[in-house]
C-alpha cells in the first residue's frame, strides 16, 4: 500500500515535470522529498491505526473466545454420566488374555448402553457407555478414587480394598455366579503330576508363581493358607494373569503355582487350565490340583455411589444396570461373553453384607491388606 502511493506521486512528479517543462533540479527534489514525507507519515498513521483496530478487535475476540471456552467448560462439566461426551466409563479387571477380555466387554458395554437407553428414554440410545481393561487389578481400584471408572467387575478382594481401605466411593451391586448355581468360590494349587508335589506341605521351599498382588485366589487366600499352615515357600513370583501360571506350572517354569477354581461341568475342566487347553490339549493330565483355599463370597461389580447429585437419577441408573447385567447373561451372547470373560454361568443381586465373611477372614489371619500394594 505504500509502495504504490508513492509511485502515484511520483508519476504524478513526473507527468507535472513533463508538460511544465523544465523544473530546477533542487526545486524538484525539495518537492519530491516534501511528497515522500508526506507519504511516509500517512502510511504510518494507517498503520498504526490498523494495529489499534486490529488489538481491539483481536481482544474483543479473545475475551469472546474465553467466554464461550468458560461456557462449554462449564456445559462440559454438567454433562451427566452417561453423556456421550461423558460415557459412563466400565472397568474389567486384567485376570486373562486382555485382549480378549478387551473384546468381550465391549459386547457387554453395548447390551448394557440399549438396556439403559430404553429404561431411562424409552429408546436404544441416548445412554452411553465406554469399556477399559486397565493393567492391573490395583489401576481399577485407583481409578474408583480419581472417578475415573463409574462401573467395574472386580475381583472380591478389590472390592474390599476399595471399600474399606480406600475408602473409595463404591456399592457392589451384583455377584457372580459360576458352575451349578455356585456364589463362592477358591484358590486351587496347581503342580505338574510327575513332580511329586501332593499336598500343600510338599511346597516348602518350592518356586511358587502367584498371578497379582490384588488376585483373591491368586494371591490373597492361598497366602493366607500358607500362613496358617506354616509354610514357607522358596522363591515366589508374580506371573500376571491365572492362564500364565498355568502355563508355567505346565512347562516346569515354577514347581506350583495358584489360580482360580470352578466346578467340572459335564466332566469338563472349567478352572484356569481350561484357559490353555488349545495351547496343550493335555494340560489336565499334565497340571493336578493339589489343594483348594477356604470358600469366600463370588467377586461382585460395583458402581461408584457419587456418579451423580440427583440420587433419583442414581437410583435409575443403578437399578437399570443391575437388571440389564442380569437379563443379558440370559441371552445366548451372554452367556458365551460372560464365560469367556470371567467363566461366569449367572449373575444375582448383591449387597456389603454379602462380604461381610472376607473381612472377618482378614481379621483372623492378621493378614495385612495394605501391605501387599507394595509388591507392586
Amino acid at each position: 500500500m505504500l509502495f504504490e502511493m508513492i509511485t502515484r506521486k511520483i508519476r504524478s512528479f513526473y507527468l507535472l515535470f513533463t508538460f511544465r517543462g523544465s523544473i530546477p533540479y533542487k526545486e524538484l527534489v525539495d518537492k519530491l522529498t516534501k511528497v515522500l514525507s508526506r507519504c511516509i507519515k500517512s502510511a504510518v498513521i494507517k498503520i498504526r491505526v490498523c494495529v489499534m483496530s486490529f488489538k481491539r478487535i483481536a481482544t474483543i475476540a479473545l475475551a469472546g473466545s474465553l467466554a464461550l471456552g468458560s461456557l462449554a467448560s462449564c456445559t462440559r462439566k454438567e454433562e451427566k454420566v452417561g453423556a456421550k461426551s461423558n460415557p459412563l466409563k466400565m472397568f474389567f479387571i486384567p485376570s486373562d488374555d486382555t485382549r480378549e477380555i478387551a473384546l468381550n466387554a465391549k459386547d457387554v458395554s453395548r447390551f448394557l448402553e440399549k438396556f439403559v437407553s430404553q429404561r431411562l428414554y424409552g429408546k436404544d440410545e441416548g445412554f452411553y457407555i465406554k469399556s477399559s481393561v486397565p493393567t492391573s487389578y490395583i489401576a481399577v481400584v485407583e481409578a474408583f478414587g480419581t472417578g475415573r471408572a463409574d462401573f467395574a467387575a472386580l475381583n472380591t478382594f478389590s472390592y474390599i480394598l476399595l471399600k474399606d481401605k480406600k475408602k473409595y466411593p463404591s456399592e457392589a451391586l451384583l455377584k457372580v455366579v459360576r458352575g451349578h448355581d455356585e456364589t463362592s468360590y477358591k484358590a486351587q494349587i496347581l503342580a505338574r503330576a510327575d513332580s511329586g508335589i501332593n499336598s500343600i506341605e510338599d511346597l516348602k521351599g518350592k518356586k511358587f508363581a502367584y498371578t497379582d498382588p490384588a488376585s483373591t485366589s491368586g494371591y490373597i487366600l492361598p497366602s493366607i493358607m500358607f500362613k496358617e499352615k506354616g509354610i514357607k515357600l522358596g522363591e515366589e513370583i508374580f506371573a500376571g494373569r491365572h492362564d500364565t501360571v498355568a502355563t508355567m506350572v505346565y512347562q516346569g517354569q515354577v514347581d506350583a503355582g495358584a489360580t482360580y477354581y470352578s466346578p467340572p461341568e459335564d466332566g469338563k475342566i472349567m478352572d484356569a487350565r481350561k484357559r490353555i487347553m488349545t495351547q496343550f490339549p493335555d494340560v489336565g493330565e499334565k497340571v493336578k490340583i493339589i489343594g483348594f483355599s477356604r470358600d469366600i463370597p463370588n467377586a461382585p461389580w460395583v458402581i461408584r455411589d457419587n456418579l451423580y447429585k440427583d440420587k433419583e437419577l442414581y437410583e435409575k441408573v443403578k437399578t437399570a444396570l443391575q437388571e440389564g447385567v442380569i437379563e443379558y447373561v440370559k441371552t445366548p451372547s451372554g452367556k458365551d461373553v460372560l464365560m469367556k470373560l470371567y467363566s461366569i454361568t449367572g449373575m444375582v443381586k448383591a449387597n456389603d453384607e454379602d462380604y461381610k465373611p472376607v473381612r472377618k477372614m482378614f481379621q483372623e489371619s492378621d493378614f495385612d491388606v495394605m501391605q501387599l500394594i507394595k509388591k507392586k
